[in-house]
């Protein structure tokens, strides 16, 4: 099986992980591409015999410090980044999960340049990657102007 996240001869399956505390979410700056620099929410690859719900744990406690307990499924993304020449660059099926917080201390760590609670109210005022505003959207989080 290939594990080359750049151009890929097939589709990734990650995880992504909203984790809500109360009337906050947390949300992580990327260190790396794809949307290096943005706001998004802790997530990864899922490994070869790992259940996606188990990837999405070890995701956020390895990106945030943080052990979660997942809530749901809340959404299925396709991030499909082009370059250029309309090669694609990045294909990932991308499957959210709700998660809440149980235990660990926060702290930015491997993938993450930054961690930070927000609030609903304050997602605009953030570099967020598209995927995540869309994702927002849909669950009416993402405030409108």
């Amino acid at each position: 099986m290939s594990r080359r996240r750049l151009y890929p001869d097939k589709p990734m399956v990650g995880v992504g992980i909203l984790i809500r505390d109360r009337d906050r979410y947390l949300l992580i700056k990327r260190a790396a591409e794809p949307d290096a620099g943005l706001w998004t929410v802790p997530g990864g690859l899922v490994e070869v015999g790992e259940r996606a719900a188990e990837a999405a744990v070890r995701e956020a406690k390895e990106e945030t410090g943080l052990d979660v307990e997942i809530l749901e499924v809340i959404d299925v993304v396709d991030k499909i980044v082009m370059d250029e020449n309309s090669r694609i660059m990045y294909h990932f099926v991308i499957i959210d999960y709700l998660a809440t917080p149980i235990g660990g201390s926060l702290k930015a760590a491997s993938d993450a340049l930054d961690a930070q609670w927000l609030e609903a109210e304050e997602f605009p005022r953030y570099a967020l990657s598209p995927t995540l505003i869309e994702l927002l959207k849909r669950m009416e989080l993402y405030p409108k102007r």
